[in-house]
């Protein structure tokens, strides 16, 4: 986990530079915004249970909350859905948006957040989405100030859905509210079984849950239908979904998902 995050549970403010399509840098102290996950920091760590840390924490979480509450504000100014993307490395994020982009009967833009390097960005504007980078650098995570920033770079009038591609990383993004109005989380087969059960904060962060590459389920040992009942059993009444790349109506069944949930807005 960073040093600059809530998960550190030290009072501090950092700069950093964040680049994006339009590169430019801004100061802002990182903001935790997941009450559950600060307090369950909290009850494992009985030592940090103190009145200073209690403050520190709160500040923390009020800042970002304050932040996730004016990005929202940008989306529903705009009429746009934010769906925030969480995942550990390699789960399929990036693929999962540029395979959407030749089905989708709606129109997105994508605020790409990785440590360095714009190749993730560099991907999605390839294939005509709009896209805008930024790069966290020792940040293991995507915050509300951080989001804000790019959103100044993304045309909200011009799109339907913006997606937060997060960093990354299932433990520090699920204590962080971008301002986004849904989470999807992504597992694949290849993680292999027991990712929900060790990263419950993650996944009880999620309004859908997507078992990605299920394509690959021949290939491992892998009870998808087991760990579907430990997310359940985390969060009774979250979606859930499989689907690969290679088969195209999983990937009708999300755009279905998010068609339902823009029309409950």
């Amino acid at each position: 986990m960073c040093k600059d995050c809530g998960c550190s549970l030290t009072e501090h403010h950092h700069d950093h530079g964040h680049t994006h399509t339009h590169t430019h840098s801004h100061e802002h102290s990182h903001d935790s915004s997941s009450h559950q996950a600060a307090h369950e920091t909290l009850h494992h760590n009985p030592q940090l249970n103190d009145a200073k840390t209690v403050s520190v924490i709160k500040k923390i979480l009020d800042k970002n909350d304050h932040e996730a509450a004016h990005n929202r504000e940008h989306f529903n100014k705009n009429g746009v859905l934010g769906i925030n993307l969480m995942s550990s490395p390699g789960s399929g994020k990036t693929t999962l948006l540029e395979h959407l982009y030749e089905l989708v009967d709606f129109k997105y833009g994508v605020v790409e957040g990785d440590l360095e390097t714009n190749k993730d960005a560099d991907r999605l504007i390839n294939k005509g989405i709009k896209a805008v980078q930024i790069q966290t650098g020792s940040a293991c995570h995507l915050d509300a100030f951080m989001v804000h920033k790019g959103l100044h770079d993304m045309p909200l009038n011009d799109i339907d859905i913006c997606f937060v591609e997060n960093v990354g990383n299932l433990v520090c993004p699920a204590s962080y509210d971008v301002g986004t109005h849904l989470n999807i989380v992504l597992v694949s087969i290849p993680e292999g079984e027991d990712k929900i059960a060790k990263y419950p904060v993650m996944f009880r962060a999620a309004d859908l849950i997507l078992f990605t590459k299920t394509d690959l389920l021949p290939y491992f040992e892998y009870d998808i239908e087991k760990e579907k009942e430990v997310a359940r059993k985390l969060k009774p009444n979250v979606d859930i979904l499989e689907i690969s790349t290679k088969d195209e109506n999983s990937l009708k069944a999300v755009i279905e998902w998010i068609n339902f949930k823009r029309k409950m807005r």
